[in-house]
């Protein structure tokens, strides 16, 4: 095809390379083991004062009934609780699940934590997402409320199980 081109082009074409050496096949390098970082769960508290934070004046601006303002403090929030997690996900679990990989009771306990911190978070998104685009103050004065009640429950049935069971686990090895 690169030939065609020189010779439409007016460039004489180029010999053909000599066959390559058979590929030895290699061997990929132990994937590395997440190192400690002794301000990540100071760092990721500090994420859950800002999350409750946002989540707080999402309530205290249904109230003052000033709708059209919650589509975009959902989206500020949403956006803010995916960073958490994917720090979380990324830093801290895998962090903690190589440092118990030894230990598979404790392993099991962990994943089987991740999974229903995962789930809850699910059910924060799916309000989020829920009314994000909804920009008919009818459709938030209908459901929104009770919906940003139990949505505020599961957040703080997750950061209290998280800050008090979870995080006193990720130390250093």
């Amino acid at each position: 095809m690169l030939d065609m081109l020189r010779k439409l082009i007016g460039q004489p074409a180029k010999p053909a390379p000599a066959p390559a050496a058979p590929l030895r096949p290699t061997v990929a390098p132990a994937p590395r083991a997440p190192s400690y970082d002794s301000g990540l769960v100071p760092a990721l508290k500090n994420d859950h004062q800002e999350l409750i934070a946002l989540f707080e004046q999402i309530g205290r601006t249904y109230e003052q009934r000033r709708f059209t303002e919650i589509p975009t403090l959902l989206t500020a929030f949403k956006t803010r609780l995916e960073a958490h997690l994917l720090t979380e996900n990324v830093r801290f679990y895998n962090y903690v699940e190589s440092t118990l990989r030894d230990d598979a009771e404790n392993l099991s306990l962990i994943r089987d934590f991740r999974r229903e911190m995962n789930t809850i978070a699910r059910g924060v998104i799916d309000f989020v997402k829920k009314y994000q685009a909804q920009h008919d103050p009818e459709h938030l004065l209908h459901g929104f409320l009770a919906d940003y009640r139990a949505v505020g429950g599961l957040l703080v049935q997750r950061i209290q199980r998280e800050e008090g069971n979870l995080y006193p686990l990720y130390m250093p090895t």
